[in-house]
């Protein structure tokens, strides 16, 4: 009998008849500030589901070791188990977001060399930066598996800024979580959608992320369906 292990903001994870996969199901909710925004909206779960998953395909046979297994619904997937390290790794190719404010710098400074943040993933504390030290401090991460992530971090920044590119979208910046394999491998995990991604078009700038909802400034799900539609149309001519 499947078995609610967690509810996140965004997706809810269920046991599955196998100890070592589990079934991500992805929900209509949407979340910003940290759960300070939240709005229920319709389809936004389907989208993010097959956004998603299309991407991890594509990592996978790109050689990017990661959590995915299939796709088996419209909103649900299935993954292998992990246990989830607290560490967002955050990777920015061009200035948007906190990074502005916090250092003063406009949006759309294009960086020569893409910048790297941890940050320890804590909605009550409001996900603040870490830095190596604090993470052995606190035993998160070692040394080799945090190059590991870094490592892989830098490969799906490459993989990933060609096919948006592709798409005629910019990738702007990314956040990547991780987690351990019951063999204590490291392997790429959660999700990857604008959600957690910030898109804009190459042509207008125009913003085809989270962002139009976190600013009120377009509609989301129309958003998401146009980088669906791009995705799907980039991948079958490729294939």
């Amino acid at each position: 009998m499947e078995k609610l292990i967690y509810a996140g903001k965004a997706k809810q994870m269920w046991t599955t008849e196998d100890d070592e996969i589990l079934k991500v199901v992805y929900m209509d909710q949407a979340t910003a500030l940290n759960g300070k925004k939240k709005d229920q909206i319709s389809g936004k779960g389907i989208l993010n589901n097959h956004i998603s998953s299309l991407i991890f395909e594509y990592l996978t046979q790109q050689g990017i070791e990661n959590h995915y297994i299939k796709r088996i619904s419209d909103t649900e997937e299935l993954v292998k188990k992990v246990t989830i390290l607290p560490l967002e790794m955050v990777t920015r190719n061009v200035a948007a977001g906190h990074f502005t404010t916090r250092f003063g710098v406009e949006e759309g400074k294009i960086f020569t060399t893409p910048v790297e943040e941890t940050y320890f993933k804590s909605d009550e504390l409001d996900d603040p930066f870490m830095n190596n030290s604090q993470i052995f401090a606190l035993k998160i991460a070692t040394k080799s598996e945090i190059e590991k992530m870094w490592e892989i971090s830098r490969r799906v920044n490459q993989l990933l800024t060609e096919l948006f590119k592709k798409m005629n979208l910019r990738l702007i910046d990314f956040k990547l979580e991780f987690g351990r394999l019951k063999n204590g491998e490291i392997v790429l995990a959660d999700e990857f959608s604008p959600d957690n991604c910030r898109l804009w078009d190459i042509d207008s700038n125009a913003h085809m992320d989270k962002d139009v909802y976190r600013r009120d400034i377009g509609d989301l799900t129309d958003v998401y369906k146009e980088v669906l539609k791009r995705l799907q149309k980039v991948l079958t001519e490729d294939m």
